[in-house]
């Protein structure tokens, strides 16, 4: 292993206490810092306040080398010798990011520099925010020689954030001297010259010591650039493909059959063409709209960003559609729901779209039964449990005598039901499957109607005579 260096995480969301764990990981000192006593507490009693693969188990383990949680930030920050700014960077009303929260850590990272520090910005931020930064701690009164800003943005899935991390497609370090730079490659150094998975516990993924990450150095600018153009290049990914899955059920195809096709292209490749009902989470729609925002500021026309965001508005609407083509009307049915956060793997609810037509369903007088594996307590704070919201323990008590089941978070549990007792205990045999988990033939075989996104709509006979009267 290499020698371990001092890093403080500022920040313990999603991004900074995934890279505070596995920064421990690898081998270094971390201490995380949050300004939320209560999420201090907890962390440091080894509980995790998000569902996330390893975490929990990687933060216990790392007995060794600990990470230290603490609200001192002054102190964290003398102690370090690379500091990341991992809080988080809000929607504004106008779509732009908001940076206050990056601005009040920069100023009082500047109160307690006193020696050398290489300052990261590891939230997702549009382009110049270095500058920014590099201002703020100036107009501190700290001198040029005592600090240096670099940018070293995440790639990081929710539900495989510390696989992706440990096992990165790329390494993206922006630094603009030769000393900002030498440091953050030694931090990476165990993923980058493989030792890290010499370890017998290592996470295992896609890297080994014979294929480690590679790192890839660039200007802070161009590092800026690189994270909201890859979310905003795949949220175009997703939106395109369920363009295409409009398309192919309007003339009876399977999207799945034209995404392979389609996917199969080396130039294109197959990740995220998965039709469904649009993307969700804290990335996706935020940096997108910060993306769009930062190139209007600069004069650079990029509509086409205003389209994705239309596209996966609309793929909502239309799924909600594709419910009352089944149903006829929502007042008094009973809808099992499968899945509330964003995706599956996570209990993250942000801008889910699956929440989103829960509470279409509400409005429109439906009872809906909800079950997920992990973001029951999230989907309470937004949807309290009432006469028209219940939530349930597993999957079958959410299909229990219910009009309807709809999938709509992709969790693996989803895709591996016992479809005969799941026909027993739905009152009518409907499934409508926003994230098409299950083999269209193989439902009508167990007798079920199935209604997916993108690929001809089954009804089993006893709806055949009505399915004329769906909508498209």
């Amino acid at each position: 292993m290499s020698q371990p260096l001092s890093i403080a995480v500022v920040g313990s969301g999603y991004v900074g206490l995934v890279a505070a764990v596995c920064f421990a990981e690898i081998g270094h000192h971390v201490i995380c810092v949050d300004n939320d006593e209560s999420k201090v507490k907890m962390l440091r009693e080894g509980r995790v306040p998000i569902h996330e693969e390893y975490l929990e188990e990687l933060l216990k383990r790392n007995t060794t080398n600990p990470v230290e949680f603490t609200s001192d930030l002054a102190n964290a920050t003398r102690r370090a010798q690379a500091i990341f700014i991992a809080v988080g960077t809000p929607q504004s009303k106008t779509g732009s990011a908001d940076l206050s929260y990056v601005d009040a850590v920069a100023s009082e990272i500047a109160r307690s520099i006193d020696s050398y520090k290489v300052i990261v910005e590891k939230s997702t931020v549009p382009v110049y925010t270095n500058e920014w930064i590099r201002r703020v701690i100036e107009r501190n009164g700290v001198p040029k020689e005592l600090f240096d800003i670099a940018s070293n943005p995440e790639f990081l899935r929710e539900g495989t954030a510390v696989v992706d991390f440990l096992h990165a497609d790329r390494i993206v370090v922006g630094a603009e001297t030769e000393r900002a730079g030498t440091l953050l490659k030694k931090i990476y150094e165990p993923l980058t010259n493989g030792s890290y998975y010499k370890k017998a516990d290592a996470v295992p993924g896609i890297c080994s010591e014979k294929n480690p990450p590679p790192i890839l150095l660039t200007s802070t600018k161009a590092a800026e650039i690189i994270k909201h153009a890859s979310n905003a290049f795949l949220a175009m990914k997703i939106s395109f493909i369920n363009v295409v899955a409009n398309i192919c059920e309007a003339v009876g195809a399977d999207v799945e059959e034209v995404a392979k096709g389609i996917g199969s292209d080396g130039r294109i490749g197959p990740k995220f063409l998965r039709a469904g009902i649009g993307y969700g989470g804290s990335c996706f729609p935020k940096d997108v709209a910060a993306f769009r925002y930062v190139a209007e500021q600069l004069g650079v026309d990029f509509s086409l960003l205003k389209e994705v965001e239309a596209i996966n508005e609309e793929q909502k609407r239309r799924f909600f559609q594709k419910v009352r083509s089944a149903l006829w009307t929502f007042r008094g049915k009973r809808i099992g729901v499968l899945g509330l956060s964003f995706k599956g793997g996570t209990d993250d609810i942000r801008d889910s779209p699956a929440l989103d037509i829960v509470q279409l369903l509400v409005k429109e007088g439906s009872t809906v039964v909800a079950f997920d594996p992990a973001a029951e307590a999230r989907s309470k704070e937004v949807i309290p449990p009432s006469d028209k919201m219940l939530y349930v323990d597993s999957p079958y008590a959410a299909a229990q005598d219910a009009d309807a089941l709809l999938i709509l978070s992709d969790w693996q549990e989803f895709a591996d039901l016992d479809l005969k007792k799941l026909h027993y205990t739905l009152r009518y045999p409907i499934i409508i499957d926003g994230r098409n988990l299950y083999d269209p033939v193989d439902m009508i075989e167990h007798g079920f109607t199935y209604l997916s996104v993108g690929r001809p709509s089954l009804f089993h006979a006893r709806d055949a005579a009505s399915s004329s009267r769906q909508l498209p």
